[in-house]
């Protein structure tokens, strides 16, 4: 029986140790995760093909002009708007949890349980 129990022992024992390494290992987690501040190297030169086309359509965008010509044209004129209107609701209480003026109706408190001796 002696036997027995020390090979369970044994056997116990040595899963609980594996276990706890496999957990380790798994807890663990690799050494890049703990990097919470990520440097990144800026190229400071000529700006590529990707910024030139920014620039050229920024510099495009800046020679459009708007006119109001559209809002006297007559197809703007004969729109026509099948909006709703929104009616104004009055305002609530400014506190709504606050008990009502003149109400001053109090729940009952619970009976309480006394011990006898």
């Amino acid at each position: 029986m002696s036997g027995m129990l020390s090979k369970n022992t044994i056997l116990i024992v040595g899963l609980a140790a594996f276990l706890g390494i496999i957990g380790w290992y798994v807890l663990r987690g690799s050494p890049g995760d703990d990097a919470l501040l990520v440097t990144q190297q800026v190229a400071t030169g000529a700006p590529n093909e990707a910024e030139r086309d920014l620039v050229a359509t920024l510099l495009q965008l800046r020679d459009v002009s708007l006119d109001g010509t559209i809002f006297t044209d007559p197809a703007f004129q004969s729109l026509v708007d099948y909006g709703i209107e929104i009616v104004p609701e009055p305002v609530g209480r400014s506190n709504p949890f606050a008990p009502l003026p003149g109400n001053t109706l109090v729940a009952p408190l619970p009976p309480t349980q006394t011990q006898t001796p």
